[in-house]
């Protein structure tokens, strides 16, 4: 390619990136139309309330069914805002429901997603009621990674070996 054909596809990607990358035009790169190297305004403080709920903060109202794979299932409810019902660490389970992003824990993996294929155990739970005014309805396993990784998230709600 000559020097001029590099030139050339150097533009043509400029113009491509939107002005991302620039070709020597003779304009001062730094210029306030250059959206790359113009200085950019801070954005504005939020005045509304957060978006983020601090910890514990989602209401909740489920039963939680664990089967540890040999005994008989345990049952237990959980109420958050404020934290009770008989779960045995109501304040632990809503805080860990909070961090793993309300009713979005709940969501099942997606049929596309790759797991690690390994065996974290026999346990099953079964999660129902409403989280965050949505309603739930979820399946937890210990089958592979992912579904160990969806475990782990709400391990303080759904139990671990030994029972809730």
């Amino acid at each position: 390619m000559t020097t001029t054909t590099y030139a050339a596809v150097a533009l043509g990607i400029a113009l491509l990136l939107g002005g991302c990358a620039t070709a020597d035009t003779g304009e001062d790169p730094g210029s306030p139309d250059d959206p790359v190297t113009s200085p950019q305004t801070p954005a504005p403080e939020p005045t509304g309330p957060a978006t983020e709920a601090p910890a514990g903060d989602v209401a909740a109202d489920l039963t939680i069914t664990l089967e540890e794979g040999g005994g008989s299932p345990v049952t237990v409810t959980l109420t958050c805002v404020p934290p009770g019902g008989d779960h045995p660490d109501p304040q632990g389970a809503c805080s860990a429901l909070s961090a793993a992003g309300g009713v979005g824990a709940f969501a099942p993996t997606g049929p596309d997603v790759m797991c690690t294929e390994q065996y974290g155990g026999p346990q099953t739970a079964t999660v129902t009621g409403t989280a965050g005014g949505e309603r739930v309805d979820a399946d937890f396993s210990r089958v592979n990674g992912c579904e160990i990784g969806r475990w782990d998230d709400l391990a303080p709600l759904l139990g671990s070996a030994g029972g809730v």
